[in-house]
């Protein structure tokens, strides 16, 4: 019997369990701890070693303190990425804020600068300066955050960086998650590293780092009692899913070089397909962790579609799935404003993203390259090198 091949599915270090039984012989159950200190410190010297880290429940709940720590309240804007994931957006509404949707670009498709200007230029018009930009590292492909970040400080809007897909990701040489006013970071377990479930805020000074652990601890004043002048949340990290976390920092290169070397196997296999394209980064500024492979086909040219490979795959228990549904296209959000043209639209109809997990076998890899040439090749076979 085939075991199922899996899309991203957890990739263990092995040293994970060394640092959660250290929290359970220390009784560190709570969240809080010598694992939450350590692996924020992890994370911190591997993004550059100045920024500071707040690690949290998930990474929905550092993009929601970010808000709130930028003044995003009831009625105002939050300009954002539609090429995301819902987690991207939902914080938004939870501000009583709405969001106002950005089509991509086509090199890396995320943000659209042109886009994002002619936004921010029309919500001014209408009276509703935007309070915030949520722009995302799709899949792990840096966005272009030269032109975004210059746009925002035309405008003086703080930039949100949704980093949750791209940890281990560089724009010209700097770690993503570091650009803007904040980034977010998620450990899901489908993610690069995971801490089973989990996510970080990446702020730039201390006094931003403990407003975020202030809120996320349930805002307890320094009282001898409960006593609360502020609403917060239970957001902060276990200290034994941070005993993952800090096993899976020590493996976090490794995983990067792997998920690499997934998408050089998916350029290898898709290099003389007709009407086939692999996301890849459009220039040596890029470098992606390519958290997912994906590619996208041209009907005309494949003569095949997105659906008859992702059903071909699921055939043979391979799991394959469409990239994200934009937002501005769900019926959650159909009323929120848009700018751009179909680049999205376009993308999502005909992309698909492919098996990327480290921990794939040779075995797993020549199941998946055979699915692929029948639907997409006339080749007749493929040999994963061992």
């Amino acid at each position: 019997m085939k075991l199922k091949v899996w899309l991203s599915s957890p990739h263990m270090g092995g040293n994970e369990l060394k640092y959660i039984n250290e929290a359970f012989d220390a009784n560190w159950i709570a969240p809080l701890g010598p694992n939450v200190d350590g692996f924020e410190q992890d994370i911190e010297k591997f993004l550059n070693g100045r920024v500071k880290v707040a690690a949290l429940s998930s990474g929905t709940a550092a993009l929601h303190l970010a808000l709130i720590e930028c003044n995003v309240g009831h009625g105002d804007e939050v300009i954002c990425q539609s090429m995301t994931f819902s987690a991207s957006a939902n914080p938004i509404a939870y501000q009583g804020a709405t969001p106002v949707f950005i089509d991509s670009e086509k090199d890396t498709w995320n943000m659209c600068p042109d886009a994002l200007q002619e936004a921010i230029v029309d919500r001014m018009a209408k009276g509703k300066k935007p309070k915030a930009i949520i722009v995302v590292h799709l899949y792990g492909m840096p966005a272009k955050m030269d032109e975004i970040l210059s746009i925002a400080a035309e405008y003086d809007i703080p930039v949100i960086e949704d980093s949750a897909e791209s940890l281990g990701s560089k724009y010209k040489g700097k770690a993503c998650g570091t650009f803007g006013r904040f980034g977010i970071l998620s450990f899901n377990g489908n993610k690069i590293i995971t801490t089973s479930g989990g996510g970080a805020l990446v702020c730039h000074s201390q006094e931003d780092k403990e407003k975020a652990v202030f809120l996320s601890t349930q805002a307890r004043d320094n009282a001898p009692h409960y006593q609360h002048s502020h609403i917060g949340y239970n957001y902060r990290m276990s200290n034994i899913s941070a005993g993952i976390g800090r096993g899976q920092m020590e493996v976090l290169a490794d995983r990067v070089e792997g998920r690499r070397k997934m998408h050089d196997f998916y350029a290898e296999i898709c290099k003389d397909m007709e009407g086939v394209e692999l996301f890849s980064e459009p220039d040596s500024d890029f470098y992606s962790n390519h958290w997912l492979s994906v590619i996208t086909i041209d009907e005309t040219k494949a003569l095949k579609t997105r659906e008859d490979l992702r059903l071909a795959f699921l055939e043979e228990d391979i799991e394959s799935r469409p990239i994200w549904k934009p937002m501005h296209l769900q019926p959650v959000f159909e009323d929120a404003p848009y700018y751009g043209g179909k680049v999205a639209e376009t993308l999502f109809g005909n992309s698909l993203c492919l098996p990327s997990g480290t921990n794939l076998s040779d075995e797993d890899r020549e199941r998946i390259a055979k699915v692929m040439i029948e639907v997409l090749s006339d080749k007749k076979e493929y040999s994963v090198s061992r």
